[in-house]
């Protein structure tokens, strides 16, 4: 095999690891909420509310890994997040009250939170060429931690007899394990990842003679209306995706009467169709990054409202809603990473790049706690048409933009 191939790959295939074992540990905790209700004695508000606060810390740390990796480099931040993320994991595993496992939680959230809008920036750098092709290659390998998650989590929780007797002699035994996993694949991918990229020139901090930008530069961005427009065109589909993966396992086991174990699979589809990142972040070089984002939003939006409208239809219609919704959500990502790197001035890009994601990543951290609130307030339904109705949002949004480039 060509060496020299192998080293133009390194950063995508190792930063691409580090966002995998990311989304990994994040979707550990959805399949995991029935567990952690009946371990701890708590109700679907409180569980969706730890899982917010995930994700708040998670989306705080946005705009500051872009604003550091500007000045030391990406490749030390990926680093720090891993190991921090890994910290958090082996954490979990520990059988404490539950105010520790929240706490463990939001050291997760900060260690994978410095990941993505790094990462993003990295890749545009070393790629520039194929940027959407390339993350799309990023956010597919990525997505795919969510398919495994709710498999290791099934695996673990119906272990045969005989796994059982070995897990129970593990201190992470029963649904504790896979943050066990987690935690030591962390530490060593993080180790990988220094060694092999520490000196190359995707380490580096990008320089332009200038002085490093203040808050003010960053937030100047926002004069732009179509940036704006965009932002919250962002934040609308992030407060949907971000609600609905957090409870659909729920969703579909409670309102929609499916067998637990036909739900897990459904929720695994969702993140098995991530390939299409592959076909959408390269149709986006090609194209145009607008009309390939609406269709995306516009099959995403369609079929959320379908998992509303036809939740007692059964698991072949819904799981075809799950893989359609799948197919839309995953489209527009890679797409939308391209035009924020695109639509930012060079010497903006990280700081700018993060402030984007803190306020998407935020109002996606909103969500669960919406949707455990309303879900025990009123039901699940209610609950997931505020999602499609959001994620509508972003598809009109992102169509005018389109229709008055």
């Amino acid at each position: 095999m060509n060496r020299d191939r192998i080293g133009e790959y390194d950063a995508l295939v190792l930063v691409s690891l580090v966002w995998f074992l990311g989304k990994f540990v994040r979707y550990l905790f959805p399949p995991l909420f029935e567990s952690i209700r009946g371990a701890y004695g708590v109700s679907n508000a409180t569980v969706g509310t730890a899982f917010t606060g995930f994700m708040i810390v998670y989306a705080l740390l946005q705009f500051p890994s872009g604003a550091v990796a500007d000045r030391v480099g990406p490749v030390r931040v990926i680093v720090a997040g891993a190991l921090v993320a890994g910290a958090g994991s082996l954490a979990v595993v520990v059988d404490a009250p539950f105010a520790v496992l929240v706490a463990a939680m939001l050291v997760i959230g900060a260690g994978t939170g410095v990941h993505k809008t790094v990462s993003v920036r990295l890749i545009a750098r070393v790629y520039p060429a194929r940027t959407g092709r390339m993350l799309g290659a990023h956010d597919t390998l990525g997505a795919m931690g969510g398919v495994a998650a709710p498999a290791v989590v099934a695996a673990v929780l119906s272990a045969p007899p005989a796994l059982a007797v070995v897990l129970a002699r593990l201190p992470g035994a029963d649904w504790r394990a896979p943050f066990l996993l987690t935690g030591v694949l962390a530490v060593g991918l993080a180790v990988a990842t220094a060694l092999r990229l520490s000196g190359s020139p995707a380490a580096t901090a990008p320089t332009d003679g200038d002085e490093s930008p203040g808050a003010a530069a960053y937030l100047r961005l926002f004069r732009k209306p179509r940036f704006t427009a965009f932002v919250l065109v962002t934040v609308a589909f992030s407060f949907a995706y971000n609600g609905t993966v957090a409870f659909l396992p729920l969703y579909l086991s409670e309102a929609a009467a499916l067998p637990v174990s036909t739900a897990s699979l459904l929720y695994s589809a969702l993140f098995a169709v991530t390939f299409v990142q592959l076909v959408s972040g390269d149709l986006s070089d090609r194209l145009g990054r607008f009309p390939v984002m609406v269709a995306a939003l516009g099959l995403a939006t369609a079929a959320l409202a379908g998992l509303v409208a036809l939740a007692g239809a059964g698991a072949i219609p819904l799981g075809v809603l799950v893989v359609a919704l799948g197919l839309g959500s995953h489209g527009f990502r890679p797409v939308r990473g391209a035009y924020l790197v695109e639509a930012l001035p060079d010497r903006l890009a990280g700081g700018g790049l993060g402030v984007v994601r803190t306020l998407l990543m935020g109002g996606g951290a909103l969500a669960p706690a919406a949707v455990g609130v309303i879900a025990d307030a009123v039901g699940f339904r209610p609950a997931f048409a505020l999602l499609a109705g959001s994620m509508g949002v972003a598809a009109v949004g992102a169509a005018g933009l389109w229709l008055t480039e």
